[in-house]
């Protein structure tokens, strides 16, 4: 049994020592590339065995939060802490949004690939018409309940490991965390507007009645100001509020 907490009704003991792994990681206000105590340190932290531990740690390496390279062990890949000034500010992504809150996050891809920015898309991410984009699209769910329907499109150019990452366990932005050099969100024009579903979005939101949707547009730049993914969400109007602070 593992010290300090019991497990909730239904819970596996790796998910139990993931769950408690992160919240200790977001209660330390850990950085990205902050390094991990030993599988060894954190079987006796928790109570557990190793095996736990590296299954635990592969629960949350599939979720985009910690990754591991043999010269450097278990990291973090989700920056939770403060930063030190506006240069240190980044865009939050999904995954990140669902570690901060202690909920699961996970993706059910319905394509991706690489083609041919159209003109539209072009002028939107600063490219030139025809250049290599990689674009997905996916449904985005929380604790196993679809929330969103989103289409990302970035510039290959900016990180060609998105043509051959497969999203349905790894996260976006964690992978544009670890590009050399990395590509780090770090400030989005963001607009929102309402409108009824489709009869696609109906079926792929499990919508039924007349549910209102939340049509998100996001333009996200990099740390050196390039545009690097333009994004659409399709939310679910019961099942997302926007919040916003306004300042001078």
């Amino acid at each position: 049994m593992p010290r300090g907490s019991l497990l909730a009704e239904g819970q596996s003991l790796p998910a139990w020592t993931a769950d408690r792994l992160w919240s200790d990681v977001v209660a330390g206000r850990a950085r990205s590339g902050d390094r991990l105590p030993s599988e060894r340190a954190l079987a006796e932290r928790y109570g557990v065995s190793r095996v736990t531990v590296r299954s635990a740690l592969g629960d949350l390496a599939g979720r985009g939060l910690v990754s591991v390279s043999p010269a450097r062990g278990w990291t973090v890949e989700v920056d939770t802490g403060p930063v030190a000034d506006d240069v240190g500010h980044t865009v939050q992504g999904f995954a990140d949004y669902a570690a901060e809150r202690g909920l699961a996050a996970r993706s059910a891809v319905l394509a991706q690939g690489t083609r041919a920015a159209t003109v539209v898309e072009a002028e939107r991410l600063q490219v030139a018409p025809g250049s290599r984009l990689f674009a997905m699209r996916r449904l985005r769910f929380l604790d196993d309940v679809v929330v969103a329907l989103e289409v990302n499109r970035l510039p290959l150019a900016l990180c060609p490991a998105l043509a051959t990452t497969d999203f349905h366990h790894a996260s976006l932005y964690a992978t544009l965390r670890r590009n050399d050099p990395p590509q780090l969100p770090r400030v989005a024009d963001y607009s929102v507007e309402a409108r009824y579903a489709d009869a696609e979005e109906r079926a792929l939101l499990e919508i039924e009645g007349e549910v209102p949707m939340l049509v998100a547009d996001q333009l996200t730049y990099n740390q050196q100001g390039r545009a690097l993914e333009w994004t659409t969400q399709v939310f679910r109007g019961d099942r997302y509020r926007f919040r916003a602070s306004i300042t001078d």
